[in-house]
C-alpha cells in the first residue's frame, strides 16, 4: 500500500533578482526534496504590490522568476508551479481570514514594524494585512509543511493560530501547518555586511548579493570584495560573521563536512578562500544560468507549464475556499 506524501507549500516574490541566498536558503531545498513531498510552489506576485510596483516590470519579473525556478530544477512532473494572481481564491480566502484575525496579531509582525518605521509616510493597508494573504496561501492547499528560514517562523505561527481559530469557531477545515526549517545554508548573509541577511531589497548595494544570473567575472569580483576580518584564521566561527558566511556558501556547494573544509584551508589565506568560494559558486550556478537563458526564450513552453500548474492549484484551492466560505455562512 502506497503511503500518501505530505503536502508542502512555499512561495517567493518576483521582486528584484533572485540571489544566492534565495537559492541556497530556499529554492535548492525545494528542488532536493521534490521526491519526498507533494509540492506546491507559487510565485507570489500579489504580495509584491504591498509596495508600489511598475506594472510592466512586475509582469516581466514574474515570468522571469518562473523560468528561473524551472532552471533551478523545479520539475513540473513532481511539483506544481503557478502564479498566485491566477488563482483568485488566494485573495478571497485572505478576506475571510482578515475578518477573524485580531489587529494586534498583525501589528506585531516584524516585517510590518520594520518597513513602517523605514517609510512611515508610504505605508499602505496591504502591508499591514499581507500576513493574512500569506496564511491564505498556505491554508488554501492544506499544506502540512512550509519550508522557511528561521526569520519566517513568525508568519507560520500566525497561519497556525489562524487555522486553529477557524477550526475552533467554524469547524475543522484547515490543516495546522508546521515549519520545515533547514539548518545548513538556511541563512546566507550579505557579502558586504555579513551581519545582515542577503536581500533582494538591497539592489542599491552592488556588492551585497550574488544574483543567479550574474556572469562568472561579476561573481568573482563580488566575492573578492566580501567582508572578512583581520584574524586570518579560516574556521566555522559564528562570531566572525564574514568568514563564517563564505565557508557556509562553500559548504553548500562542495557538500563536505566542516572538519574537512577547515582542514582544506588550514594555513591558507583569505585570498585562497575567496577564490575557491568563487569557483564553487560559478560552477554550481553555471547549469542554472544556461538553462535559464534557454527557458526565457521558450515562452510557449513556459506558459504551458504555468497553465498546467494553475489548473492543478485551482482544483485544490476552489474546493477549500468553497468549504471555508460555506462554514462562515456565505452563499
Amino acid at each position: 500500500m502506497q503511503t500518501q506524501k505530505a503536502r508542502v507549500f512555499s512561495g517567493i516574490q518576483p521582486t528584484g533578482n533572485i540571489h544566492l541566498g534565495n537559492y541556497l536558503g530556499a529554492v535548492k531545498n525545494w528542488v532536493d526534496r521534490q521526491d519526498s513531498y507533494e509540492n506546491i510552489f507559487c510565485v507570489v506576485n500579489s504580495h509584491a504590490i504591498t509596495i508600489p510596483q511598475d506594472p510592466k516590470t512586475l509582469k516581466e519579473k514574474t515570468y522571469d522568476l518562473c523560468a528561473m525556478l524551472l532552471a533551478c530544477g523545479i520539475d513540473p512532473k513532481k511539483s506544481t508551479l503557478f502564479i498566485q494572481s491566477q488563482v483568485q481564491e488566494h485573495t478571497s480566502l485572505a478576506w475571510l481570514l482578515t475578518c477573524i484575525t485580531p489587529m494586534g496579531d498583525l501589528s506585531r509582525m516584524t516585517q510590518f514594524k520594520d518597513k513602517s518605521q523605514k517609510n512611515p509616510k508610504s505605508i499602505f493597508a496591504g502591508l499591514f494585512n499581507y500576513p493574512n494573504l500569506m496564511s491564505a496561501d498556505i491554508l488554501l492547499y492544506k499544506a502540512k509543511f512550509v519550508p522557511v528560514g528561521e526569520d519566517q517562523k513568525q508568519h507560520i505561527e500566525l497561519a497556525r493560530d489562524t487555522a486553529m481559530r477557524f477550526n475552533r469557531d467554524y469547524g475543522e477545515i484547515f490543516v495546522v501547518p508546521e515549519p520545515l526549517i533547514m539548518q545548513e545554508g538556511a541563512r546566507i548573509m550579505g557579502l558586504d555586511d555579513p551581519t545582515k541577511k542577503m536581500s533582494k531589497s538591497s539592489s542599491d548595494k552592488p556588492n551585497h548579493s550574488i544574483a543567479l544570473i550574474d556572469e562568472p567575472d561579476v561573481i568573482l569580483k563580488k566575492i573578492k570584495k566580501a567582508t572578512t576580518d583581520s584574524e586570518g584564521i579560516i574556521a566555522f566561527d559564528k562570531e566572525r560573521a564574514g568568514v563564517f558566511n563564505l565557508l557556509t556558501i562553500y559548504q553548500c556547494f562542495c557538500k563536505q563536512d566542516k572538519v574537512s573544509i577547515e582542514a582544506e584551508f588550514s594555513g591558507k589565506g583569505y585570498g585562497i578562500l575567496k577564490e575557491r568560494v568563487a569557483e564553487a559558486v560559478i560552477e554550481g550556478l553555471r547549469p542554472i544560468r544556461e538553462m535559464y537563458s534557454k527557458l526565457i526564450m521558450e515562452q510557449d513552453y513556459l506558459h504551458k507549464i504555468l497553465e498546467e500548474g494553475t489548473q492543478n492549484a485551482q482544483a485544490i484551492a476552489s474546493a477549500t475556499y468553497k468549504e471555508a466560505k460555506e462554514k462562515m455562512g456565505l452563499i
